[in-house]
């Protein structure tokens, strides 16, 4: 081949490239020789479509996400039409030859697409027409019979059909976790305007009371103070007058004094004898051995008391600030996860102590009020309006609301009950309202020998029998919650209720048969 040939040859190849590149995508597909030379004559013979003013052109301005004419230079275009043989989008002008040009005419049309080139097979520059159903993607033709031979291949109209039946199904998926999760919103959003509006209630409340904390603390100050002054001013005018009166007494008894040292250098008998009749006679004067004087007389008992005060105020206000902070820390619009392992459960144990006024006479109180055991013999308690007066039960001081508590109980004997209740169960009748989970006052666990059940109303539900016997017991009071679990080197969820509490729960222990023992952990 001549130089001369090779260098046309050359030459060609530029002159082809250059023309691939002012073409655009759309000319890698296989379009005529004559389409490509009227096209590129059409894109040069075709006004400027985007000559406007810049106001114009500024209203104008497509929103995010519009495709756009490929062809328009400048400012761009909405396209109207994208062109799956060119591989362009077009606007209304640029599209006209497609409808005006019978080569062009043959060319499809859908709606506007972005990324069309993903269309496009990656292999061969072919559009993607069938699908394989083997491997579950969109192929071209050339594909269908090379890579994916012998593939269950069927047409893009046809697996859209069938994947249209399963659209009915994924929408109403997508619109019940639309629903779910605008449903959740709303519950977070008032969740949200519930914290707010009890945040400014709190808070009101809490000026409200603290002013009135200052207010009290300023009138029993000022109370001190004005029993300090009074008892100062009682103390200072006795004091006062006594120290009037001993003033006078001794310029009296100086006067005399004086009067008897002359008498006694007298010579004058008969005046001497005079004068001793009334110098000696008594004075009249009180005894001052009564008037007791106490050196030591100050208000410092007082300063003492003042400051014990002080100090029981100081510790009983950090006790009780750090309950409130712990109760304030608590509040959250999501709810914590719940527990799972012993130590995510003791993380929320609480302190419980036996109320020993609550106590039937058949039960011991051991252990620092934490443990009972139930005895043959009443025990001499004294009366009591809260006081269990037929059923062998007790009650804890603490009432539980608000946070999360949990504690466990360990039990042996022959039976008892694990239980909790509101303080307003009765306590004097023989009958259920009194009995730990026989009415609706309270909830408990019945553990026996021989079974275990859950009882609350009057309604008793077996549940599985512990594998141990120590109980533990996990209160989620604002949700709701209340479970038992058995508690080994795991905990196992023996039975859970969830309903509303309305007041605060006291836990509460049934003791029944001689020896049986409960205790608190």
């Amino acid at each position: 081949m001549s130089r001369s040939s090779i260098a046309g040859g050359r030459g060609r190849d530029r002159e082809r490239e250059r023309d691939r590149d002012r073409r655009g995508t759309w000319e890698n597909r296989e379009v005529g020789y004559f389409e490509r030379r009227w096209w590129r004559w059409w894109r040069r013979a075709l006004p400027p479509p985007l000559l406007l003013p810049p106001a114009a052109a500024a209203a104008a301005a497509p929103a995010p996400g519009t495709v756009l004419c490929d062809i328009c230079t400048g400012t761009k275009r909405r396209a109207t039409k994208s062109c799956l043989a060119c591989l362009a989008s077009y606007c209304e002008g640029h599209l006209q030859p497609h409808y005006e040009y019978p080569a062009l005419m043959k060319h499809k049309l859908v709606g506007p697409a972005g990324q069309i080139q993903e269309k496009i097979c990656s292999n061969h520059d072919k559009l993607l027409e069938v699908y394989c159903r083997t491997d579950q993607q969109c192929v071209c033709v050339l594909c269908m019979m090379e890579e994916h031979k012998n593939h269950e291949i069927v047409s893009a109209a046809t697996e859209r059909t069938e994947r249209q039946k399963q659209l009915g199904a994924t929408l109403l998926k997508s619109q019940q976790r639309i629903q779910g999760r605008v449903k959740k919103w709303q519950d977070l959003k008032q969740a949200v305007a519930a914290v707010k509006n009890s945040a400014q209630t709190a808070i009101e409340e809490n000026e409200r009371i603290f002013t009135e904390l200052v207010r009290s603390v300023q009138r029993w100050h000022a109370e001190v103070k004005q029993q300090v002054l009074a008892q100062e001013r009682a103390v200072v005018t006795r004091a006062t007058a006594l120290l009037h009166q001993l003033e006078q007494e001794v310029s009296e008894l100086r006067r005399r004094h004086v009067e008897l040292e002359q008498l006694s250098h007298s010579d004058d008998h008969i005046h001497f004898l005079q004068s001793w009749q009334m110098l000696s006679s008594p004075s009249g004067y009180e005894d001052i051995s009564s008037i007791n004087v106490d050196p030591h007389s100050s208000f410092g008992p007082t300063k003492k008391a003042i400051s014990e005060l002080k100090e029981r105020l100081e510790e009983t206000c950090k006790g009780e600030l750090a309950n409130i902070s712990a109760t304030v820390k608590e509040v959250s619009v999501l709810q914590a996860d719940e527990p799972r392992t012993r130590e995510d459960f003791l993380q929320h144990s609480c302190e419980l102590r036996l109320d020993p006024n609550t106590v039937h006479r058949s039960l011991r109180l051991l252990e620092g009020n934490t443990a009972l055991e139930m005895v043959s013999e009443p025990l001499p308690y004294p009366d009591h309006p809260g006081r269990f007066a037929n059923w062998q039960q007790a009650l804890c001081r603490e009432g539980l609301s608000g946070r999360r508590c949990y504690w466990e109980v360990d039990w042996k004997g022959t039976e008892v009950d694990i239980a909790v209740s509101y303080k307003g169960i009765s306590r004097k009748s023989n009958g259920n309202e009194c009995n730990f989970g026989w009415n609706d006052k309270s909830w408990s666990l019945y553990c026996s020998e021989a079974k275990c059940a859950f009882v609350h109303n009057n309604a008793s539900t077996t549940v599985p029998f512990p594998g141990s016997s120590r109980i533990g017991v996990f209160l989620d009071f604002r949700a709701g919650n209340l479970a038992f679990y058995s508690v080994t080197d795991t905990m196992t969820l023996i039975h859970k209720v969830q309903t509303t509490f309305t007041e605060a729960l006291y836990p509460g222990f049934g003791v029944w048969g001689f020896g049986s023992t409960v205790k608190i952990f």
